[in-house]
């Protein structure tokens, strides 16, 4: 990966690809999605678009894959424009957020730039690999350059320090923080490495004579601390264990002369264990990998298994080598120049180090005392650090203690040892860490060099929070509070600074004082003292332990605001303070031992002892530690009222860290500190991987997200002005005036066409300052004028070229209209003779031709002269411009010459400059050498004392010492003290507990038998109950159906109340805390809504009731308008009522109480009924057990009576069908049930009761069996009716079961309805509370800012109101509990009035529901109403105000346009003239040719001229023959002509370089004429360019303000329907407190009811048991009638079988007779008498049977009679019994629920009572007051309205004097700001007619320059080509010519000169009479 990352392109991972971020695809889908970021849990935040708006609530689409999602409005954050994507400075983002910033660092982070800056911080986010930026290449990049000249880098952090220390002499300081693992060490490497480059002194100086190189010293420093300080920890390989100040010093030169390292925190407990998968500290891995076998020899090293302090063993990092990098440690302490001494002694501690956790000590058989068996490892210990063996485990095994002036030994235990040899490791390492910190000092420290200045880089560990946090955490945590206010501190002091600078209006705001709060409850010495002060004062106590320092915080410091207790009891955490970055849980274990930190004095004497010098050193301050003996000692009288300890006593780690940590900040402080932020983007160590909630997380904790926070106070976003008018002058056309104008004045105009709020910007002196949101506006209103621009060019240009078409398209038809008829004319005339004739003529007539040559002369007469007039024009124009340019020329020369005179002055004032220059530098040297000297003497002297301050110290510690030892022995005495009273509290605590379980184990055996009687009761109550059966089914089957919603209802309050405690407890979750409540309580809602709705259709009484809703909703209807009016008239009246506020607010913290002591009051009743239910469960046990054994009984009676249950079988069918009847009424309860299973248990309870009574009427059955056995033989009829009778008894057995079963239910439900009725009381509170809250609020919506300082006074109040009222509450606990224990059994008589209660406490259950869920209701709009109110009223204004502007701003773009149309029309105007510049050049071009053409014509005739006269010649000589005579005439002749010839030939020499002259200067010209054209095409290009870009702006702007409109418009719609639901929701927010008032209202009127109706039930249970009384007595009768009636039918049985006796023995006796007669037929005379006598006899017989007969019947009947007697008789007997029975179980059950609801009773009264009658006599009497207030006002307000009219006037009166005075003001501030405006911008316009007047004299002076060299080189030109013309036609001597260039002339063309002179024609004319001398001769 680092091979590949070497050869990338390193500016990929620095530099941001602009052409993505400015993506012109990307700005419009921005604008067209309205993309916003909503939470998600994967992605921390994902992008989404707005696609409806549902209230509260936004329905969007996620841009990622297009699912629809809703999401509340809370929820949703701005997203920036796509311009701010992967912006280097996060504070220039115009939306501010989490989303934005964590988008923001993800999105450079997945392209590889880990450096992103924020504000003021630079974060850094590991990349878990190699990256190519930090060559040498890449320092030299960013070496000078400043911060925003390039990318965000940790270089560019410390060049910036480096610079400002080097210009502004000042310190500077660099801050690393963040979590292990998130790269602060590697930036601190990298910051060293840089400097170390930049600043090195052997680039510049010579002085190499320094052992080691100090850059690669300072280098060097790092790996040898690495080494000793760093570990492997599961996040990270190289995790510094410690934090470090790295304080590189520089002279003036900025040479680094030398560097210090300070230390903090070491993690010194890792020497000696280690977590899993984690390593200790590298350098004992190193030296026992990479020692080599004489080292291991000497340092007696062993195996990595063999140390027990290794405690995983050898862990190899991957990636490294311990060997390799042991051998680099040794080799980078030669280089820090260590003696090989020095490394051997420190090798010799490390391994002793790893020695001591090799002692092992053993307890010994009969005591505590330690013993250790085998001392090899102490043996070694001892060789290792020069100590004597026996000495050694004397002093640990047992110490010396100093007793008075004697000195005891104390035996150790095995625990005190090992913990003594591992405080002793910890120690020894710690010291060893220390010494090597201060040799690299020592090594690194240069006293020849004086450090001028210096750079600070901090290297500690960032802000922490575990799930339980330890003391390490709470010092870490500390440190980061203090670096945060630092950091806002200096953060903003550089914004106002800025500010200030800018010329701002600001008021100065410290937000440091943020986090003062918290560092004062960290650090606060006294009054109350603070964490640290309570720690260090809990050390001296001798008893002292974690739980009392504890405890005393939470007394000292529990009402304060950043310190919380544990919400509960089961919490891990003692206790929470709430930090900067989030609420941190601390635990409090060991934490005086660590702050102590104690060590065995006795082995540290012996270290101090030691025969080896370096281990002696390094305990030589050995008098200052805290003894074993020490720990639990310290007298309350070493300390005073500060807490300020002696010098010579010990100091605790805190007061050390807290000194340390208060210089460290003194330094930071008086440096110029940069921010660092490392930032860890996953657990893994995987590169391209980002957790956003880890990464949000981080921010939070590392202050970034604090110092956005800040940032959006203040004005973040900034742009210079010439930016700013750039980029959004196209949204003000018209608002900036043609011509120059100031940048400033410029951005005033601008704004003032924006209409902006003067809020949302500042403008400086070169910035314009927005606060956050307000870019992003102006950049959517850019993008819409934009595209509206482009629009119309686009429709602009389409119609230009349709134009264009359609008039082509005529044209083409008109030529075709005149091609056809011309061949239509030629078709015509083509046969036609004199045609051909006239066509054939025509070519050959010459007229023709005449006229076409005349019409072309014309044609060029008219051109020439048309030149000669442009000429002569252009001559005329030429003298004027050479006119005015020597006035100009002369002008310029004037002030040349006075410039010169101020140059000159100049010059000798910076001479003088220069010299009291090196004057001042001779002061300064001599200065420094001085003060040289003084810190010399300073030092020296300040060695003295601290020479003489060392003695008085050891004097002192003398003393303390003798101090100590006299302590000892109290010590001792006190441990051994509170030993005892422990072990006795323990024994009292027992013996309490085992009396408690004695009494409760007698209750129980009690409560058993209680039972048992009860239960016997309960079968004789049965009977009476049997009226009261009917009754209670109706009623059960309501109350069950109503219980199970009672019961949901309430557990679900138990949540919200539970919910409710969490918020007030944790303020800073509240937000998300109640979201989540919202969604839960609204699906609670719908659950509830759809139940109230199966309840309303079940019952006619609650249609009653929605009769009775109805009749409600009308009266509140009512009400509301009253309200209305009530409301109106409250507002006139809100100044007063604004008095009755405080008193209201008391009222509700009193309720609040109240509302505690009930929460209290049920958790009691809760844990009674837990009781109950434990004691219910042993009953069921003991029945369970009875009806095994009763159960075998049962089987038995069940074989015998077989039979008769056969018989019985069709009646029972009969019975179920009923039964099945019934159950078909039951199933709906049935179903409901199911849910309750714990009830079913106790149904089992009563299934086993009725057995028993099942059994008892079976022992009856038989007895009636036995009866029925007798009596069948007489008649089976009774054995039936006998059999009708079981049955009945069955069924009555079953409707008792189901009787009783109900019966227990309803007890359960009382139960409920008891501790409901205490929640609808405590809701009823909580809703009048309510009340009073949403009307203050609403009343004080507007003063709240004012009000909050007094509501918190008043909560400082009420809380010590609630901790009275606290201590009251638990003491009425305690009597309500033995009341409780007393009043059980009178609970039970008050069930049936429980069971008439649940009717109406449904009622008042339903309407609690209701107000509970209007509370929810009224608690989440609570939050969003305070933030929405405040945000829509501004919104509303802000919004009227851009309505209105956008209106104005559409007129305006008219006006625009018509300027940009003058501006077009003046470009055009320019251009014009341009072109005719152009032109005129031209012309000049056009002469020049024409006298090139001249010259050149005048050359050749030259030439013609020279061959006529060669010709001559010819002639001549040829005529030598003819003419001999003459030969000496021709001779002289000749010569002349040579001569001739010669000067002609020099002529033409000097023409034809003229001529060449004359080309080249033509070329010039040309050359210059194609410049100007390109340069005029150019400006004509770029001219064009612009006039098309503002077009498109103009148009893109038209399009924005439309799109803005639009926009408005809907936000208007927006905002006042926003409006309306407020509103509506205000209105339905006092119907509900109305609602509220009626319902606590009518509950009291029902608690009243239920009071009248619990005497009528007292009455009613006496008459039932009068009527009881009576119903035995008449049992009693009826038992005795049955009995005589028994014994009458057993007569009357008796007398039938006589009389059947004697009617069988009267028909024997007739049977006789019979027989006689027939066999006495003989005798018929004789017995014919007797016959008669016999028939008389059987007559009477008949008679006598006939009577017989009807007494039989009569007795017959009235056996009958007396048998359906005895039926019915029976039937109602056992009616009677039955009944007997189940009124007497009734009864019992009545009794005890009587006896339960009694104590309820008293325990409800004694609470609402208490609480009640208070609150109602507190608000009756409130109410009068009110009311009685309320006409006394109403009195007032007449005399009031009387007194405000007359104070209005005045008021007013003064309120326009104040405002013409305030205009005054304004107008002299305005009048005077203009002023210094109009100065500022007269200075610069000044200064810029200045440099233009400068620019333009210099472009007229080469101007004229060249003017006049062009006019001088024309007119010479001209003149010798005359000259030259004429000559040559008269053939004239030439020297004439060269006579006639008098003076000197020069041609001047672009750098190309002609010089003509004097002596040059007079060196010629001699050359010429030189050659002609010769020829004459």
């Amino acid at each position: 990966m680092s091979q590949r990352s070497g050869q990338e392109d390193p500016e990929r991972y620095l530099f941001v690809d602009r052409a993505v971020v400015y993506n012109p695809a990307a700005q419009a889908d921005w604008t067209a999605k309205k993309l916003v970021w909503i939470p998600s849990e994967r992605h921390g935040f994902e992008a989404a678009s707005v696609r409806e708006e549902r209230g509260d609530e936004v329905v969007v689409e996620l841009a990622e894959n297009g699912k629809k999602a809703v999401v509340n409005k809370d929820d949703i954050q701005k997203m920036n424009p796509p311009k701010f994507s992967k912006v280097e400075d996060m504070a220039e983002l115009t939306c501010l957020n989490e989303a934005s910033v964590l988008h923001n660092l993800k999105d450079r982070y997945y392209s590889g730039l880990i450096y992103t800056y924020s504000g003021l911080f630079c974060v850094v986010i590991n990349p878990y690999k190699n990256l190519p930026i930090y060559s040498e290449n890449i320092v030299e990049m960013y070496r000078g350059k400043k911060r925003h000249e390039m990318p965000p880098h940790i270089y560019a952090i410390s060049e910036s320090a480096y610079r400002c220390m080097l210009q502004d002499r000042e310190d500077q300081s660099i801050l690393c923080t963040g979590e292990s693992g998130a790269g602060k060490t590697e930036n601190t490497k990298k910051v060293i490495q840089y400097l170390a480059h930049v600043a090195s002194s052997h680039k510049g100086r010579k002085d190499h004579n320094i052992p080691g190189e100090l850059e690669r010293q300072l280098l060097q420093a790092n790996p040898i601390l690495e080494s000793f300080g760093n570990a492997k920890t599961v996040k990270n390989d190289n995790s510094s264990r410690f934090g470090k100040f790295i304080r590189v010093n520089f002279d003036v030169t900025g040479y680094i002369v030398g560097a210090n390292i300070e230390t903090y925190l070491l993690e010194k407990s890792r020497a000696i264990r280690q977590a899993k998968d984690e390593r200790t500290f590298h350098i004992f891995y190193q030296l026992l990998a990479g020692a080599g076998e004489h080292l291991r020899s000497d340092l007696l090293l062993e195996g990595f298994s063999n140390y027990r302090f290794l405690s995983n063993g050898n862990i190899p990092i991957p990636g490294q080598q311990d060997k390799d990098n042991f051998h680099e440690t040794m080799e980078a302490m030669h280089i820090m120049s260590f003696s090989h001494e020095e490394i051997l002694a420190m090798l010799k501690v490390v391994s002793a180090v790893l020695q001591f956790g090799n002692i092992v000590f053993k307890k010994e058989r009969n005591t505590d005392q330690a013993s250790m068996p085998d001392n090899t490892a102490a043996q070694k210990l001892c060789h290792l650090l020069g100590m004597n063996v026996m000495e050694f485990t004397r002093a640990i095994l047992s110490p010396r203690i100093k007793v008075g002036r004697d000195y005891v030994q104390k035996a150790q235990t095995k625990e005190q040892a090992d913990f003594a040899v591992e405080a002793l490791a910890k120690a020894t390492y710690e010291r060893l860490f220390r010494w090597l910190v201060h040799r690299i000092n020592k090594a690194l420290d240069r006293t020849k060099r004086q450090g001028a200045s210096f750079i600070g880089i901090l290297d500690i560990a960032g802000f922490e929070i575990f799930q339980l946090n330890s003391f390490e955490q709470l010092c870490i945590n500390y440190t980061n509070e203090k670096l945060q206010q630092l950091f806002n501190h200096t953060m903003f002091i550089l914004e106002q600074e800025e500010y200030q600078r800018e010329g701002i209006e600001w008021s100065f705001i410290d937000f440091g004082l943020d986090l003062q709060p918290c560092i004062d409850l960290i650090e606060r010495p006294a009054n109350p003292p603070g964490v640290l002060a309570l720690l260090d004062e809990e050390c001296w106590f001798p008893k002292a332990t974690d739980k009392t320092f504890v405890d005393k915080l939470i007394q000292e410091q529990g009402t304060h605001t950043k310190f919380q207790k544990p919400r509960q009891l089961k919490d891990k955490a003692d206790f929470c303070i709430i930090h900067y970055a989030g609420r941190v849980d601390y635990k409090a274990d060991e934490w005086l031992m660590k702050n102590m930190d104690p060590l065995n004095d006795n082995v540290a004497t012996l270290l101090h002892q030691s025969t080896d010098k370096f281990v002696a050193e390094l305990w030589k301050d050995v008098d200052r530690i805290v003894g074993l003996d020490q720990v639990a000692g310290m007298n309350e009288t070493a300390f005073g009222s500060t807490y300020k300890t002696k010098k010579g006593m010990f100091r605790t780690v805190g007061q050390l860290y807290k000194e340390s940590l208060t210089k460290l900040m003194a330094t930071l402080r008086n440096t110029n500190p940069n921010f660092v932020r490392c930032i860890i983007p996953n657990h893994e160590k995987r590169a391209g991987k980002l957790e956003p909630h880890l990464v949000l997380d981080q921010l939070r904790c590392n202050g970034v997200l604090e110092g956005i926070r800040i940032c959006r106070q203040g004005f973040p976003n900034r742009i210079v002005f010439q930016e700013f008018r750039q980029r959004y002058e196209i949204l003000t056309p018209n608002a900036i005036p043609k011509g120059f104008m100031d940048g400033k004045q410029a951005c005033e105009r601008m704004i003032q066409a924006l209409e902006l709020d003067p809020n949302l910007f500042r403008i400086g002196q070169s910035k314009i300052f927005f606060r956050t949101g307000v870019l992003a506006h102006l950049e959517e209103e850019r993008d819409l004028k934009i595209t509206d621009i482009i629009i119309y060019f686009q429709s602009v240009c389409r119609g230009y070229l349709a134009r264009k078409a359609f008039a082509k398209k005529q044209q083409q038809l008109s030529a075709l209209k005149v091609l056809q008829r011309n061949c239509a004319a030629y078709l015509k005339l083509r046969h036609w003779q004199w045609w051909r004739l006239f066509t054939k003529v025509k070519p050959l007539l010459q007229v023709t031709r005449q006229e076409e040559e005349m019409q072309a002369k014309d044609e060029e007469l008219v051109k020439v002269k048309e030149r000669q007039l442009k000429v002569e024009n252009e001559l005329v124009e030429m003298e004027r411009k050479h006119q005015q340019l020597v006035e100009e020329k002369n002008i310029l020369a004037e002030q040349l010459q006075a410039e010169t005179e101020l140059f000159a002055e100049a010059e000798e004032m910076r001479a003088r400059l220069a010299s009291r220059k090196q004057e001042l530098e001779e002061i300064l040297h001599d200065l420094e050498s001085r003060v040289e000297e003084e810190e010399e003497r300073n030092q020296s002297l300040q060695n003295e004392k601290k020479k003489m301050q060392s003695h008085i110290q050891d004097l002192e510690e003398q003393l303390d010492e003798e101090e100590a030892a006299r302590q000892k022995l109290q010590l001792d005495k006190v441990t051994a003290e509170a030993k005892i009273k422990k072990l006795e509290e323990d024994i009292v605590l027992l013996e309490d507990q085992n009396s408690k379980f004695l009494k409760e184990k007698k209750l129980l055996e009690d409560r058993i038998n209680e039972a048992t009687t009860l239960l016997t009761e309960e079968e004789e109550k049965a009977k009476n109950l049997g009226k009261v059966k009917n009754k209670q089914e109706m009623m059960m089957v309501d109350l069950e159906e109503r219980l199970k919603k009672e019961e949901k209802t309430r557990q679900e309050l138990e949540k919200a109340k539970r919910k409710l405690d969490a918020e007030t407890t944790d303020l800073q979750d509240q937000i998300a805390e109640l979201q989540t409540q919202i969604e839960e309580l609204k699906i609670q809602l719908a659950k509830k809504e759809e139940e109230l709705q199966t309840a309303l259709t079940r019952g006619d009484e609650e249609a009653a009731q929605k009769n009775n809703a109805l009749k409600q909703v009308r009266e509140l209807q009512a009400q509301l308008a009253e309200l209305q009016e009530d409301l109106e008239s409250e507002k006139i009246c809100r100044s007063k009522a604004e008095k009755l506020k405080r008193d209201l607010s008391e009222e509700l913290e009193a309720l609040k109480t109240e509302l505690e002591d009930t929460l209290d009051t049920t958790a009691a009743q809760q844990e009674l009924r837990t009781k109950r239910e434990q004691e219910v469960a042993e009953l069921k046990k003991a029945i369970d057990e009875e009806t095994k054994n009763h159960e075998a009984q049962i089987q038995e009676m069940r074989q015998r009576h077989g039979i008769a249950l056969e018989e019985l079988s069709e009646q029972l069918d009969q019975a179920k069908r009923f039964k099945a009847n019934l159950e078909k009424n039951k199933l709906s309860l049935e179903n409901d049930n199911k849910e309750l299973s714990c009830e079913v248990k106790s149904l089992q309870q009563t299934r086993t009761e009725s057995e028993h009574k099942r059994k008892k009427l079976e022992a009856q059955l038989q007895e009636f069996m036995a009866r029925a056995t007798e009596v069948e033989r007489a008649k089976g009829e009774l054995t039936e009716r006998s059999h009708k009778l079981q049955m009945e008894l069955d069924n009555v057995s079953a409707l008792l079961e189901e009787a009783e079963k109900k019966g227990i239910k309803l007890a359960k439900d009382a139960d409920n309805l008891g501790s409901q009725l205490q929640d609808t009381q405590e809701l009823l509170q909580e809703e009048t509370r309510q009340k009073l809250n949403l009307s203050s609020r609403v009343r004080q919506l507007e003063e709240e800012k004012n009000t909050l300082l007094e509501q918190q006074e008043e909560d400082e109040e009420a809380r010590r109101n609630l901790e009275k009222q606290l201590q009251t509450v638990q003491a009425q606990l305690f009597e309500t509990k033995k009341k409780l224990e007393e009043d059980v059994g009178a609970m039970e008589g008050l069930e049936e009035v429980k069971r008439k209660l649940q009717k109406d406490m449904e009622l008042t259950s339903q309407r609690l529901e209701e107000k509970a869920m209007s509370m929810d209701k009224m608690e989440k709009t609570k939050n969003r109403l305070q933030q929405e109110l405040d945000d829509l009223m501004v919104d509303l204004d802000h919004q009227r105000q851009i309505v209105s502007n956008l209106e104005k701003k559409q007129k305006k773009f008219d006006q625009m346009l018509a300027e940009e149309k003058t501006i077009s029309a003046r470009y055009a105007e320019e251009r014009d003239k341009a072109e005719a510049e152009a032109r005129e050049k031209e012309t000049k071009a056009l002469s020049m040719a024409r006298a090139l053409e001249e010259a050149l014509e005048a050359k050749e005739e030259l030439e013609r001229f020279n061959k006529q006269l060669r010709a001559e010649m010819e002639d001549l000589m040829s005529s030598k023959d003819d003419v001999g005579k003459n030969v000496h005439e021709l001779e002289k002749s000749k010569r002349t002509l040579e001569q001739q010839v010669e000067e002609m030939r020099t002529q033409l020499e000097e023409l034809e370089d003229e001529l060449q002259a004359t080309e080249d200067a033509k070329l010039r010209l040309e050359v210059n004429m194609q410049a100007m054209k390109a340069q005029f095409d150019r400006d004509l290009q770029a001219r064009d360019e612009q006039g098309d870009e503002k077009k498109r702006a103009l148009v893109k702007q038209v399009r924005e303000m439309e799109a803005e409109l639009e926009d408005e418009r809907k936000q208007r719609t927006l905002s006042v329907a926003a409006k309306k639901k407020l509103e509506m929701d205000l209105n339905e927010l006092e119907g509900q407190i109305e609602a509220a008032n009626k319902g606590r209202d009518e509950a009291i009127k029902q608690l009243r009811k239920l009071q009248a109706q619990m005497k009528d039930y007292q009455r009613e249970l006496e008459e039932a048991r009068a009527s009881r009384d009576e119903i035995f007595t008449q049992s009693k009768e009826n038992e005795k009638k049955l009995k005589s009636l028994e014994a009458e039918i057993l007569q009357l049985q008796e007398d039938h079988a006589a009389s059947e006796r004697a009617r069988r023995h009267a028909e024997q006796e007739r049977d006789e007779l019979a027989d006689e007669i027939s066999n006495s037929a003989s005798g018929k005379s004789s017995l014919l008498e007797e016959k008669r006598r016999l028939e008389a006899r059987i007559s009477q017989l008949e008679e006598e049977l006939e009577e017989e007969q009807g007494n039989m019947e009569l007795l017959n009947d009235r056996f009958r009679k007396s048998n359906l007697q005895v039926d019915s008789l029976n039937t109602e007997l056992a009616g009677e019994r039955s009944a007997a029975q189940k009124s007497e179980n009734a009864r019992q059950q009545m009794e005890r629920q009587n006896k339960e609801l009694k104590a309820k009773l008293a325990e409800l009264e004694g609470a609402v009572k208490s609480k009640f009658k208070a609150s109602i006599t507190a608000l009756e009497a409130k109410i009068l007051q009110l009311e009685e207030q309320l006409e006394q006002e109403a009195k007032e307000r007449g005399a009031a309205n009387k007194i405000v009219r007359r104070t209005e006037k005045k008021l007013k009166e003064v309120m326009m004097q104040v405002e013409d005075e305030r205009r005054h003001g304004d107008q002299f501030k305005e009048q005077m700001e203009k002023a210094n405006s109009r100065m500022k911008q007269l200075k610069r316009q000044l200064e810029e007619a200045e440099e233009e007047a400068t620019r333009a004299n210099a472009s007229r002076r080469k101007l004229q320059r060249e003017l006049d060299d062009a006019t001088e080189a024309s007119e010479g030109l001209s003149r010798e080509v005359n000259s030259l013309k004429n000559r040559l036609r008269r053939g004239g001597p030439v020297s004439s010519f060269s006579s006639s260039r008098s003076g000197r002339r020069n041609l001047n063309l672009d750098g190309a000169s002609v010089d003509l002179s004097d002596d040059d024609a007079d060196s010629r004319t001699s050359d010429f009479n030189e050659t002609q001398t010769p020829n004459v001769e």
